[in-house]
């Protein structure tokens, strides 16, 4: 039986004529940017997600790099401010920072929920601190009652990077409404995907959305008028009707694959296979279902050479499934930034070698993602529980 990790072309067909509609709507139009189509999916995305303003952009990338950017802009951070952040996230988080020349502060992540230890904030937390931008990891929500105590004794601003988790909730709001500003991604793979890149910021801030849809537009509020040195990033309006199609069914999507992952937790039982704390739904859009593959906690066991993690991987590909390793090199450990400063123990009170995050690195090594998607029929889901509980 085969079951790919994620199949776009499936994804897309459950819905395929309304889609198809929306991009001949646009095309017969003649208007491909700027127009109607990014009016209404922003009103309806703002609406969704809970806040006054959502303004589209090209991709979840630039989400970020506008966010921090327009906060320099205004005055409220400038850079060699410090911005604190999970050490395990895909390297966009680091990037959207240090593109404005602000410094990243990793802290590591309860390897329970895979998401950042709000324990460890405080300690990372020096004058120089400006925000915590958590991020609501494979779909998880990282949002705790201690973090926004933090942001509001320390007067930080929370910047969530929202790219995985559309849809999930805190205390009954949506993510992408519970801080300053959020970044979403709208990547073909996400739950709520357009057909190609697209992204968007949403925030209650008047003045913080007027400035990124100026930087968005090459730093011009009105035509061949440049206030900012911004740069091309907006939403085209084929994939903004598509968004507005797919954002209907978006918590019926979620539902199933909530549905998907419920069978996960309940059937998968190997002893070399660890599940990330169970969330209540509210709590979980399931983005990923990632596993840990290990034999002890801080150990990978490996045979011949080989991680179980990855004898897993070929296992279940010669059993027809696709897995994907999210994300076996963490970002302090990437070329690209060998050399930055904060990237050195000195500045966290060590001996000036590289950083060492343990549970990071230990993630990094052992973490693996099932298929997990609302078009998974009961079968393929069974036979990837059957295939991973006969792993050895």
């Amino acid at each position: 039986m085969q079951v790919p990790f994620l199949s776009l072309h499936d994804v897309t067909a459950m819905h395929g004529e309304e889609i198809r509609e929306a991009a001949r709507r646009v095309i017969d139009s003649g208007w491909y940017l700027q127009g109607k189509e990014n009016e209404l999916f922003e009103q309806h995305y703002a609406e969704y997600i809970g806040t006054k303003y959502c303004i589209g952009c090209a991709n979840g990338l630039d989400a970020l790099i506008w966010i921090w950017r327009a906060y320099i802009e205004l005055g409220v951070m400038q850079p060699g401010d410090e911005v604190i952040l999970p050490a395990n996230t895909y390297i966009a988080t680091h990037l959207g920072i240090t593109e404005n020349g602000l410094v990243p502060v990793c802290v590591e992540p309860d390897p329970k929920t895979l998401e950042i230890d709000d324990s460890l904030i405080e300690a990372a937390i020096t004058p120089r601190t400006k925000a915590i931008c958590i991020v609501h990891l494979y779909g998880r929500c990282a949002m705790t009652d201690k973090i926004a105590e933090l942001c509001e004794k320390y007067n930080l601003k929370l910047v969530e990077d929202n790219a995985q988790a559309h849809g999930c909730r805190f205390n009954g709001k949506r993510t992408g409404s519970l801080g300053s500003a959020a970044g979403h991604s709208f990547y073909p793979g996400k739950n709520l995907g357009a057909l190609g890149d697209a992204g968007a910021v949403t925030t209650n801030d008047p003045e913080l959305a007027a400035a990124i849809r100026a930087l968005a537009n090459y730093g011009s509020q009105k035509k061949y008028v440049f206030k900012y040195t911004g740069r091309n990033s907006r939403l085209d309006e084929i994939q903004a009707a598509i968004l507005d199609v797919k954002l209907k069914y978006l918590d019926e999507d979620i539902k199933k694959r909530q549905e998907v992952a419920a069978y996960y937790y309940d059937h998968i039982n190997n002893p070399l296979i660890e599940l990330p704390t169970r969330l209540p739904d509210e709590n979980n859009v399931y983005h990923l279902f990632p596993i840990l593959v290990k034999s002890e906690r801080m150990n990978v066991e490996r045979v011949n050479g080989v991680s179980n993690r990855d004898r897993l991987h070929d296992y279940l590909a010669d059993h027809g499934i696709g897995t994907v390793i999210h994300y076996p090199i963490a970002p302090h450990k990437q070329e690209c930034y060998q050399h930055a400063a904060w990237n050195h123990s000195s500045l966290q009170g060590g001996d000036g070698g590289r950083l060492v995050l343990p549970i990071t690195e230990m993630l990094a090594d052992c973490e693996l993602s099932l298929p997990i998607s609302p078009c998974m029929t009961q079968e393929k889901v069974e036979w990837v529980v059957k295939c991973v509980n006969e792993f050895k």
